[in-house]
Parts: structure tokens; C-alpha cells; sequence
């Protein structure tokens, strides 16, 4: 028997349309799941069902031929993501009770759509670091394995995908931040090319390195989320790049990008580290099936190297400096509090010269993949890490150092602005766990990348894969383990 959480987004859509489903139902289902698994996998750090309720009310009271893809679907917000009406903490006890006036672009766009949120999902604090294990909640942990994380500092919304908790979650991405947790928990995780969405009507824009993007399970699900979120705005510091025809969901459901070159590489990036033989097989495993797909996959050289490592290090100092009331700096974890320290004694000059410096490097780089339509690397250095694994030395600057080694390859994309993606393609030797591979596009080249991914989804099987814990409510209900194309 299947039950609706088996269903993707899109499925459950297309049912609510055909009056097999309402978003009450739905939305009742989630809350009854997020009640007995949320703290289990720190999945969220506010759950909000009246609000919820009455959303998915309004959702059912509007005519079928009036909705879009993803009408009436439960999804999440990241809590770094701006709410109003509801606690946003940003991750930290410093935020612990801050309530926003004004909803992110994002979300009015994601509420405008349609779709209903159950709350805010759990995050790293001020979004600092790649695991979400703050003071606000339980940490997020990996619905595969509960005893590894699931990163971060999209990890609460990795968490609740995985866990069957919500089909499809907003986060962001500064560094890896969806990218990351979609490798951990056997996801699909989107960073679209910088403008795409809106990063308003706050904040400056960070250099261009953080978006919002789309976290789901498939990619056709995924791309649908962000056709919701990637709404022209007047005012942002970046130029959208033009959507493609009919929108993302229409480009993923081709899947036909194409003959391609791709350049594959799995030299670290950010790090001169060692890279786990289980994150290389996943890598060899999809340049296989892209082979197989009719595309020509060529080694080549990674873009950048570990020199750029310093420079992104000065600006990820600087990122950290968001405004905290001083009377609650002594909240914060020890390494926001260093990085913080650290972007504290960074001039105007230092940043202006590290800014030019990278944007030098990136030149060069792009210059030295030129002929590649994508670029094929692993997600990760290492497939999983353990549940306190970062912090275990009580050393924020080791913290901060085991981070870069264990995730070299993420962002230098967010440094280009280039779209990006990680898909489950491989699973670890061991146990069977997921493993991520990487593949981007050109600077808004969206579409195609999209295309892409959906073509290596649909030749891969990890698509209709779930841990355990899927299970764990419904467990008198048996899902089939059948092995296909994912539904479009």
C-alpha cells in the first residue's frame, strides 16, 4: 500500500488535482510524521501547524484549474530564512526568540505558489559551518544513519525529505549548504546560478556567494521548486539570467541536454586532502552513465586549486560578522565566535584586494575549463561524518579546518555564481549509505544543467531508494523496491 509521503511532490500534486488527495490530508500526514520524527532526526526547530492548517484550508479552496505544479504540497523553511509572524533564530541562542516582521522574496513566493510550510527546519548557526548542531535544537542528523550528521547548513531540510517528513524543502546555499546535505542524505540539492532568486529584501547580497535553491528527492521535483522561487525582482545587486522556455520543471522533464563535454576531475579544490575511494567510485559510476548517455567525459584540471583557499577563508570571516546584539555574543557557539574574531580584524583594503584577487581566480579557471559544456566532481571528500565529528577536539580553528578538508569542492561554485548540483549515485562500501557526485553548468545555464541531471536520475537507481526510518510510522505498509524511471 502506498502511502502519500511514497509519493513525490509532483505525485502528490497531480492527486490533490484529480480530488484523490486534499493539502488538509496531506498536511495532517506530515504533522503526525513531523510529531514522531522530527526531534528523532532534528529535523526542525518550529513546527507550525495551525498555521499550516489554515494554509492548507486556503490551498484546498482554490479551483484546480488555477493551480500550479506544486499547489497544496507541504514543504519547510531553512531558519536562516526570513518568516514573518513566525521565530526565526538563525540557529543561534543569541536569536532564540526573534520573531521577523517581513517574509524573505522566497518565501512569499513559495506561500504565493501554493504550497504550505509546517515550520523551520534546523540549520547551523548565522549558517557558519557544514554540520547543524547548535543550542536551538536537536541536532540534524542523517535519517540513513542516525548516528552522522546531515550537514549542513541546509541540514534540518535534508533531514526532513530524507525522513519522509516533507516531499521538498527551501534552503541555501554559501558553501555547499544544500549541495552538502543532499550528498549526506541521498538528495537532490539545487544551487541555482547566482540571481536567479532573489536574495531580497534584505541583507547586500554577500558578495554573491549564498542563494536560496531547492531540496527534494528527485530532480523533477526540484525544478519545479524552483520555477516557485525564481521570481524576477526589482533591485537585486545581480542580473537573472533569462528562465528557459515553459520554466525548469519543462527542462527537467526533457532530460534531452544534448551531446556534452564534461570535464571530470577529483582533485581537491579547497584542500590538498585525500579523497575517500567510495566518493571516486560514485564520480567513475556517473561518468559511466553519461558516457552510456552519448556525452564525452574527458579528465581534466579542477578549476581552481588550494591557493584560492585563503582567499575564500577571508571572505567566509567576513560573512560571519551579521549583526548580534553584544549583550548575546557570549551565546554564540566558539567557532562563530571565532570566525567572527577573525572577520573583526579584516580591513576595507584586505577585503577589496581578496575580492579582486578571487574574482582573478576565477578568471583564470573558467578559462581553464573552457571547453567544457559541465564539470564532474565529487560532492565530498569523505561520503559521511559522525554526529559531533568537527568539534571532537573543543577546537573551533581544527573545527573550521576539518570542514575544508571534508568538503574542498562545494564553493568554489558559489564563488563563480555557476549552477551546481549534487546527486545520489553512489553508496559507500561499507554500509550503504549515499554518495553524492557534482555536476555543473555554466553561469545560467540552468536549464540544460537540469536536463542533465534529470538524464543521469533517471539512468542511476537511487531515485526511489529511503532509509529505514521512512518506515517507522507506517510500518504496517510495504513500499515496493522496484527500480525505474522517477516520476515525472
Amino acid at each position: 500500500m502506498v502511502e502519500p509521503h511514497d509519493l513525490t511532490a509532483l505525485e502528490q500534486a497531480a492527486a490533490m488535482a484529480r480530488g484523490e488527495l486534499s493539502s488538509a490530508d496531506l498536511v495532517e500526514h506530515y504533522l503526525h510524521r513531523v510529531a514522531a520524527l522530527g526531534d528523532t532526526v532534528g529535523a526542525f526547530v518550529t513546527v507550525t501547524p495551525e498555521l499550516a492548517r489554515e494554509a492548507a484550508r486556503a490551498a484546498d479552496a482554490v479551483p484546480a484549474e488555477a493551480r500550479g505544479p506544486l499547489h497544496g504540497v507541504p514543504t519547510a523553511i531553512k531558519d536562516l530564512t526570513l518568516t514573518a509572524g513566525v521565530r526565526t533564530t538563525f540557529g543561534s541562542a543569541a536569536f532564540a526568540d526573534y520573531v521577523p516582521p517581513v517574509d524573505a522574496d522566497v518565501v512569499r513566493f513559495i506561500k504565493a505558489a501554493g504550497l504550505v510550510s509546517l515550520g523551520k527546519t534546523t540549520t547551523s548557526e548565522l549558517g557558519c559551518s557544514l554540520y547543524s548542531e547548535g543550542r536551538v535544537a536537536p541536532p540534524a542528523r542523517n535519517p540513513w544513519q542516525l548516528a552522522y550528521t546531515a550537514g549542513g547548513s541546509s541540514g534540518g531540510a535534508a533531514a526532513a525529505v530524507a525522513a519522509g517528513l516533507v516531499p521538498v524543502a527551501q534552503g541555501s546555499d554559501g558553501g555547499g549548504s544544500l549541495r552538502i546535505p543532499a550528498s549526506l542524505c541521498g538528495l537532490v540539492g539545487y544551487k541555482p546560478s547566482r540571481g536567479v532568486v532573489s536574495g531580497g529584501p534584505l541583507g547586500s547580497g554577500a558578495f554573491g556567494l549564498p542563494t536560496s535553491g531547492p531540496l527534494g528527492r528527485t530532480v523533477a521535483d526540484v525544478a519545479a521548486l524552483l520555477d516557485v522561487m525564481a521570481v524576477p525582482v526589482p533591485g537585486e545587486p545581480y542580473l537573472a539570467p533569462p528562465a528557459p522556455p515553459g520554466g525548469y520543471l519543462a527542462a527537467a522533464r526533457r532530460a534531452d541536454p544534448g551531446r556534452l563535454r564534461i570535464g571530470r576531475f577529483t582533485t581537491p579544490m579547497l584542500a590538498d586532502e585525500p579523497v575517500h575511494p567510495d566518493c571516486v567510485a560514485a564520480v567513475d559510476r556517473a561518468a559511466a552513465l553519461l558516457t552510456a548517455a552519448g556525452h564525452e567525459v574527458v579528465e581534466v584540471p579542477p578549476p581552481l586549486g588550494p591557493e584560492a583557499w585563503p582567499l575564500f577563508e577571508t571572505i567566509w570571516y567576513v560573512l560571519a560578522l551579521s549583526p548580534v546584539d553584544p549583550q548575546r555574543e557570549a551565546e554564540l557557539l566558539p567557532l562563530t565566535r571565532l570566525l567572527r574574531a577573525r572577520g573583526a580584524e579584516i580591513s576595507a583594503g584586505t577585503l577589496a584586494a581578496t575580492l579582486g584577487e578571487l574574482q582573478a581566480q576565477v578568471r583564470l579557471g573558467a578559462r581553464r575549463t573552457a571547453g567544457c559544456d559541465m564539470l564532474l566532481c565529487p560532492t565530498l571528500a569523505a561520503p559521511q561524518a559522525p554526529i559531533g565529528w568537527f568539534t571532537a577536539d573543543g577546537d573551533p580553528a581544527a573545527d573550521f579546518d576539518r570542514q575544508r578538508r571534508f568538503s574542498p569542492y562545494c564553493a568554489i561554485f558559489n564563488v563563480t555564481g555557476d549552477p551546481s548540483v549534487s546527486l545520489p549515485v553512489g553508496t559507500t562500501a561499507a554500509d550503504g549509505l549515499p554518495v553524492g557526485v557534482l555536476l555543473t553548468g555554466r553561469y545560467g545555464d540552468d536549464a540544460r544543467l537540469l536536463e542533465t541531471a534529470a538524464q543521469l536520475e533517471y539512468s542511476s537507481d537511487w531515485w526511489d531508494r529511503h532509509p529505514a526510518i521512512w518506515r517507522a510510522v507506517d510500518s504496517a505498509n510495504v513500499n515496493s523496491d522496484g527500480i525505474g524511471r522517477p516520476p515525472l
